[in-house]
């Protein structure tokens, strides 16, 4: 186990009992949630890709839809399903960190870590919402339990199978690289494993990883390596003016604050300032453990962060680094006083997001929520079917589409029918000649959704692919108490010219 500075003698730990019973309270109250939400466009826009396997896709790599495929091939379909597949493989991933805790720790403070993991609001997302940050975080863990017992165990299959689940971490997003970099370095600052950067063990994990993420090779290679270049160039060029931006920063801190919550967020930074601090000043390599979390949660902090001053950083981009953060600053700085806090303040959140996912007191406006999806996509195939249109579409990425792709017995098409780009469903659909003289709904969301007014400029661009366009009256949908909380322009849209 790593040796690490003793917890204050005044503090008494939790009992282990309480700790399981604690870990198992928060598990359920989000099987509770998932009963009790509606579909996010995310969750439509993957189940999409569960249905139209590749290899790859244009945006991500292909582990979401192959978890989606696999689980909903046996749960069902509904949105229940979908849903409860993030919460199942979620699980996995915190059986996995424990797993990973207790190689470092002992079964109580394994137990603590794995409670201060498991109550951030980061899980909860992934619990409820499908990313491929979902299986992103169950392959990364794993990974790091498998390259653990790998160097300190010194067991040549572990190599083998740390290369693997490397390769299917990176099937579940890029920012896998960082684990393979993230070996290399602590190769480097561990001389008693140093010997392993140029040996068969390192060969074999290599080969491994190649194989297992070979999909994604494969399909970027036939392509002309268009995920990898939708990941990088937009970004680099954004990056590359260089213009900082303070509040982009302080509002990535803010919510990384949010999601880890302010006990956790707070201890966890000042914790891995004071860890590294005394080797930073002597200049030298911490021991193989320390150095081992080290190199698995600071490269991408050290990255991204400097980048967050001009770029905004997505919050979700550095879930992975606090699997290994957590464990590195577990003693003296998690503490179990500070469990307590953190129990709290996750209560406090957790009851918020129950009770907005319930009574949905504050409107999100934005189409990224869970409410009235359902019922909107009703409203639209009821007009779809009294005009007798053979498709409908929207042109916001993927959000509207992918939603009521799920819902609709017609067919769905993005904005790609205009000519503009429209992610997987480029792919998908690349040629739309077959819908040339076809009519179409055209629905737009209005985010506002302050009135039941008619818009008063429709798009100029639908008349440039359709013969004719009426505007239609808009969707609405309200709450429980009159208010409009969604609203959608349509527009009817005749004899489709694609060029």
């Amino acid at each position: 186990m790593m040796t690490s500075p003793p917890t204050s003698s005044t503090t008494r730990l939790l009992p282990d009992r309480l700790l399981w019973l604690l870990v198992a309270l928060l598990v359920v109250a989000r099987l509770m949630a998932v009963f009790g939400m509606g579909m996010m466009p995310q969750d439509a826009y993957y189940y999409f890709y569960s249905q139209h396997l590749a290899l790859s896709y244009f945006d991500h790599p292909p582990m979401v839809a192959y978890m989606l495929r696999g689980f909903t091939s046996l749960l069902g379909s509904s949105v229940t399903d979908i849903k409860l597949t993030d919460t199942l493989v979620t699980l996995g991933s915190l059986v996995a960190f424990y797993q990973l805790a207790r190689f470092f720790y002992d079964k109580s403070l394994a137990l603590r870590a794995t409670l201060f993991w498991g109550s951030t609001l980061t899980v909860a997302v992934l619990s409820l919402n499908t990313t491929p940050d979902v299986p992103l975080i169950f392959f990364w863990t794993l990974t790091l339990l498998a390259l653990a017992k790998a160097v300190f165990e010194h067991k040549l299959g572990y190599w083998l199978l740390a290369g693997l689940l490397m390769g299917l971490t990176f099937d579940s997003k890029y920012t896998a690289v960082f684990l393979y970099g993230g070996l290399i370095l602590f190769l480097i600052m561990s001389e008693a494993h140093r010997k392993y950067l140029f040996s068969s063990a390192l060969l074999l994990l290599t080969v491994s990883f190649v194989v297992a993420a070979s999909p994604v090779i494969i399909w970027n290679y036939q392509n002309d390596w268009i995920s990898f270049l939708f990941q990088s160039s937009s970004r680099a060029e954004q990056i590359s003016k260089f213009q900082i931006k303070p509040l982009l920063f302080l509002g990535h801190l803010g919510s990384q604050l949010l999601l880890l919550l302010p006990p956790l967020g707070v201890a966890l930074g000042y914790g891995l300032f004071k860890t590294l601090l005394p080797w930073v000043r002597r200049w030298q390599f911490p021991d193989a453990r320390l150095a081992f979390l080290i190199s698995f949660s600071v490269p991408m902090l050290a990255f991204f962060i400097p980048v967050s001053l001009f770029y905004w950083v997505k919050i979700n981009w550095l879930m992975p680094t606090y699997i290994a953060g957590i464990l590195l600053v577990l003693t003296p700085y998690l503490s179990a006083k500070l469990l307590h806090y953190q129990l709290g303040a996750s209560i406090v959140f957790h009851v918020l997001i129950w009770f907005q996912l319930v009574y949905y007191p504050v409107p999100v406006r934005s189409d990224d929520t869970w409410y009235g999806w359902a019922e909107v996509s009703q409203q639209v195939q009821q007009v779809a079917d009294k005009n007798e249109v053979q498709f409908v579409f929207s042109d916001d990425g993927y959000k509207t589409t992918a939603v009521m792709d799920y819902y609709l017995n017609i067919p769905l098409h993005a904005g790609n029918i205009m000519g503009k780009p429209a992610l997987q469903y480029s792919l998908v659909y690349p040629d739309l000649t077959f819908l040339k003289g076809q009519s179409a709904l055209f629905i737009d969301s209005d985010k506002k959704a302050k009135n039941t007014d008619r818009q008063i400029i429709p798009p100029k661009e639908l008349d440039c692919y359709f013969e004719d366009v009426t505007q239609l009256n808009p969707i609405i949908v309200r709450d429980d108490n009159g208010r409009i909380v969604r609203k959608f322009w349509v527009y009817e849209c005749d004899n489709y010219l694609p060029q």
